[in-house]
């Protein structure tokens, strides 16, 4: 199933997206909808308003998730790009609602950062409510895939040796177009899809979920052993080698840009950075 939260004359709605249009739930938005024990269900027979699915305005899929807790280092070849060992454990850092967008929004480039940087990852979101989740019901807990691009401001990264600061800008983070339920995708929970980043139709990010170091479902069991996961809670795995940032010389986004993210199975987000007006 693929579900995707859209803008609406009035406000946001869910959508199941089919073949021929968009089907409305009945709940404003994606994470709504996960909020109920039985959103298979209510997605699965759903026949609300439909919409045609040219011209739709994607918002963010899950627009007010309950916290984005990112991951960083976490696929083999970026890793090594940038001179590290393998990790024992997951990094982790956060990211708020504020930051993200939908698939087509733009992305606000702020004048206090000249070194903003691209992150192509799979989102993994949660559909139930986990605490120290194990094998099955950490598998369970998934409820599916989606694109998102860790937009990151270098220079405000490493001010310090927390990554936060530069990992949150209001107004920068796709997320979406869908969400895809893992039995539509090769690998099911633990997805091995293809992934590339562009960036003006020049690939700059190629790998495959595959080569991540730790799968999504051992990400949900590390996490929840830290804290509750609850339905519409957002994981951003990490991203492959690269980024702006390693390359010599090292590149950022510019005004006008546009940054595409698409990951095989779950759809692309296509963003033009535009510089923020004060």
């Amino acid at each position: 199933m693929k579900l995707a939260t859209i803008r609406t004359s009035t406000g946001t709605a869910a959508v199941r997206v089919d073949a021929d249009g968009l089907v409305e739930t009945g709940q404003a938005d994606v994470g709504a909808l996960l909020q109920l024990p039985d959103w298979k269900q209510v997605a699965a027979a759903a026949s609300g308003p439909k919409h045609d699915a040219a011209g739709v305005s994607f918002a963010p899929l899950i627009p007010q998730p309950g916290k984005v807790v990112c991951v960083g280092l976490n696929y083999r070849n970026h890793i090594l790009e940038m001179g590290r060992e393998l990790p024992e454990y997951p990094t982790l850092f956060a990211k708020y609602p504020e930051a993200l967008i939908g698939s087509n929004d733009d992305i606000a480039l702020a004048p206090e950062s000249d070194a903003v940087d691209w992150e192509a990852e799979l989102a993994v979101v949660l559909g139930a409510t986990v605490r120290r989740a194990r094998g099955a019901h950490a598998e369970a807990a998934i409820a599916g895939f989606a694109v998102l691009n860790d937009v990151t401001m270098r220079d405000w990264q490493y001010r310090s040796p927390m990554w936060d600061q530069g990992k949150t800008w209001e107004q920068t983070t796709p997320l979406g177009p869908y969400l895809v339920t893992p039995d539509e995708l090769p690998g099911g929970v633990r997805p091995a899809l293809d992934l590339r980043g562009l960036v003006n139709g020049e690939v700059v990010q190629q790998a495959n979920t595959g080569d991540l170091v730790f799968d999504p479902v051992m990400l949900v069991e590390y996490i929840s052993t830290i804290l509750t996961l609850r339905p519409g809670d957002v994981i951003a795995s990490g991203t492959p080698g690269g980024v702006g940032h390693a390359r010599k010389p090292p590149r950022s986004l510019a005004d006008g840009d546009v940054l595409t993210t698409e990951i095989e199975g779950l759809g692309v987000a296509e963003n033009a950075a535009k510089a923020e007006v004060l």
